[in-house]
Formats: C-alpha cells, sequence, structure tokens
C-alpha cells in the first residue's frame, strides 16, 4: 500500500480568499488549450500565400480568444448543470440556492462537455464560422484540461477508487480506513496523457471535419467505462443498473453512441 500524500487543496489564503489547487488546474488547461490551439493556427497558415498569412492568422486568433469566453462559460455552467441534474437533482430541488454553490464542490465532465459543445455551436452560428473545423481544433487539447483536473481531484481526496489490495493503493481521508484505487491517477493517464499522446499526432491528419472530435467522445467514453469500473460510484446514486452500472458508464456510452453516429455522418460528407 502507497501512503496518501496530504497536499493541502488550498495553495495560499488571502484574506477571505482561497485559491484552490483545483482552481489552478482548470485555469492550467484553458491556458494550456489556448496555446495550442493558437499553435494549430500557425501551422496551418503555412499552406497560405505569405502576403495574407498575417492578416488572415490576426483574424482567427481574434477568433480564438472569443471563441475561448464562450467555452470557458459553457463547460462551468454546463459541468455545474451536469452535476445537478445528472448527479443529485433530488437535492438540488430541495436546496435550489445550493446550485449556484460551486465552492462546495460538484461538476460534471458529461454535462461541460455538452455546455461546451453548446456556446462553440453559438458561437460559431453567430459569425457563420466552420464549427466542426474548431472543435477539431479544440478537442486533441482536451486531455491536458482533463488530466489536470483529475489531478486536482486527486489533491482534494475526491472521487476515488473501490476497496482493493492492490500494492499501490492509497486510503483516502474521505474514504474511511480501506484501501482503495487511486482511480483519479487511473483517469488522468487515459483521459489525459493516453488520450492527448493519439489525438495531438493527428491534428493535421486530413480527415473530413468533425471526425476528430467524433474521435475524441468514443475514445474518451470507452476510457471513462473502463475506469467507472475501479472508481468507487457517487454514494447519492449508488450503482444505477444491475448492481454494477454506474451514472458515469450510462452518460458514456450515450457519448460513444453520438461519437460513433458522428464518424459515420461526417465520413459521408453529410452536414450535422
Amino acid at each position: 500500500m502507497l501512503p496518501y500524500p496530504r497536499i493541502d487543496p488550498v495553495i495560499v489564503h488571502i484574506g477571505p480568499i482561497s485559491f484552490h489547487w483545483y482552481g489552478l488546474m482548470y485555469l492550467l488547461g484553458f491556458g494550456a488549450s489556448y496555446l495550442l490551439v493558437r499553435k494549430q493556427l500557425f501551422e496551418d497558415s503555412q499552406d497560405l500565400p505569405p502576403d495574407s498569412r498575417q492578416e488572415a492568422v490576426a483574424f482567427q486568433l481574434n477568433q480564438l480568444d472569443e471563441l475561448l469566453f464562450y467555452l470557458v462559460l459553457g463547460v462551468v455552467l454546463g459541468g455545474r448543470l451536469g452535476y445537478v441534474i445528472f448527479y443529485n437533482l433530488p437535492y438540488y430541488l430541495g436546496n435550489p440556492k445550493e446550485i449556484l454553490a460551486v465552492w462546495h464542490g460538484g461538476m460534471s465532465f458529461h454535462g461541460g462537455a455538452i455546455g461546451a459543445i453548446f456556446a462553440g455551436w453559438l458561437y460559431c452560428r453567430i459569425h457563420a464560422l466552420d464549427f466542426w473545423k474548431w472543435s477539431d481544433r479544440f478537442v486533441v487539447t482536451v486531455p491536458i484540461g482533463l488530466g489536470l483536473g483529475r489531478i486536482g481531484n486527486f489533491i482534494n481526496g475526491e472521487l476515488f477508487g473501490r476497496p482493493t489490495d492492490v500494492p499501490w493503493a492509497m486510503i483516502f481521508p474521505e474514504g474511511g480506513p480501506i484501501p482503495r484505487h487511486p482511480s483519479q491517477l487511473y483517469e488522468a493517464l487515459l483521459e489525459g496523457v493516453l488520450l492527448f499522446i493519439i489525438l495531438w499526432p493527428l491534428r493535421r491528419r486530413p480527415w473530413p471535419e468533425g471526425r476528430k472530435s467524433a474521435l475524441f467522445l468514443m475514445l474518451y467514453a470507452i476510457f471513462r467505462i473502463a475506469v467507472e469500473f475501479f472508481r468507487e460510484p457517487d454514494p447519492q446514486l449508488g450503482y444505477i443498473l444491475w448492481g454494477w452500472v454506474t451514472m458515469g458508464q450510462i452518460l458514456s456510452l450515450v457519448f460513444f453512441i453520438f461519437g460513433l453516429f458522428l464518424w459515420w455522418v461526417l465520413g459521408k460528407g453529410h452536414v450535422v
């Protein structure tokens, strides 16, 4: 068994304000996406004539700044509403003021993804931009934020795994005196490191636009469904079906089916 490293979730207190590691991971994830999408814009501009390259890049960088703002809002609002609806709706119906209390915890990746998709689609719709082109640019960078977010969960000692006797098991402060899987680290490796290793080299692959987004949805779903077998279900929900299926697996299955549908439809050149 390995000792759980007790890291204070709060980086620093400045008066009544506290800065948390988890919040820092969000900032780092968004920052990494911004820099890597920016890198792609410069890479794509190499195919343009030199006299129009600078103007085209400057225009798209302005679009990137605005679009990222929309995406951040979509992730935060969607992540919170996703948690409220998918994971603890009866509680929040009885305590509606708690819906806005994000500092008490409770964010859903699936809700955040839905929120980001809607926000990105809305921005592209308003400004007559190619949604799938921008989506593909972002999804190859998303695993960095996913991996950092799971490290934040690990520092918080939340979303820990099921009881186990493997040599690398840990006793989490909120998990009782039972050794458990450090499932947050499993997710950081699969949804973060491995997914980035797969997707980032594909950024300039000349696939039909949107297929990288479809692949992201399918691969994330596969990794999340697998890790859920090692992760402790949310106590207020437990297992949803047959004594072993979790809410995370059900939502991920929906993502996989949607990604598979997109892969097929976009590969045929249809517009969704």
